[in-house]
């Protein structure tokens, strides 16, 4: 593991189209067209816009729910667990495939029934934006149910009597959640968030990789498949190198925050 991580830093300073027998050395060049390239630019946006649509589909989303179940759903919460987390067992392949065709504008069977009330169902693959939001949507369906269990169980770990007392001062019961249980939960909750950051860069690969291969014109690709796109199709080795080391800080950067926030308090409980 380390040897390829150091050979991909040594690349990221040359030119190099994998089969040549010599590399040009071109210093910080690849790193800078990361952020002058408008391709590269359009890619960062794109990646972005995916990490903060899938924080709010697959954090705050499944934390309501959670919160919802846990304090306002007493009856089979198991049950929820279970029908939540059913397509996380799923492969995400055949999920991206089979949403393609759900979602197919022509021959689809959501654009049939909207035929049949007068509506056409876009071409979304044609659009950006769009296109963004569906795939955010696949990865959603995919990663959702992991998240809710993760922070529906973060919230029956909160002491009871806490919440007796509460309850027994009478304290409104959206008040509770927001001062005392959101409080006792942050650990979880933090950890869930860095963990959707992670599958806002990472996930996204195979939706992508399988319907839209980053278009249309790179509006869908995010950094790891246009890493991928770069190394491997187009034989960009050293830019694809130069978004590699950055996608490695950004992990270590997550990693640290996670070590630093998460497992540094909970240390600090016992």
């Amino acid at each position: 593991m380390i040897i390829p991580i150091i050979y991909t830093f040594y690349l990221s300073f040359y030119d190099w189209n994998l089969i040549a027998p010599t590399k040009d050395f071109v210093g910080l060049k690849n790193y800078t067209s990361i952020f002058t390239d408008p391709v590269n630019r359009k890619v960062l946006t794109n990646t972005i816009f995916y990490i903060l649509l899938l924080l709010f589909l697959n954090f705050l989303v499944p934390y309501l729910i959670s919160v919802i179940v846990k304090f306002f759903i007493n009856k089979m919460q198991g049950s929820y667990k279970i029908i939540f987390f059913i397509p996380s067992l799923f492969s995400l392949v055949v999920g991206a495939m089979l949403f393609s065709w759900i979602m197919n504008p022509v021959s689809g069977p959501v654009a049939f029934l909207l035929r049949h009330v007068g509506i056409v169902l876009p071409n979304w693959t044609n659009s950006s934006a769009m296109a963004i939001v569906m795939l955010c949507l696949i990865t959603n369906w995919k990663v959702f149910g992991y998240n809710f269990v993760l922070l529906l169980t973060g919230l029956g770990s909160i002491p009871q009597n806490v919440v007796d007392a509460a309850k027994m001062d009478s304290i409104p019961r959206w008040r509770m959640i927001w001062d005392i249980v959101l409080p006792l939960n942050k650990g979880i909750a933090f950890y869930v968030l860095i963990l959707t950051i992670v599958q806002g860069l990472q996930y996204v690969f195979t939706p992508i990789s399988v319907i839209t291969q980053g278009g249309p014109y790179y509006g869908s690709s995010n950094i790891f498949y246009h890493t991928y796109l770069n190394a491997f199709v187009l034989y960009k080795t050293g830019n694809a190198s130069a978004l590699a080391v950055i996608t490695f800080i950004i992990f270590l950067v997550l990693l640290y925050v996670e070590m630093k926030f998460v497992e540094g308090r909970t240390g600090e409980y016992e």
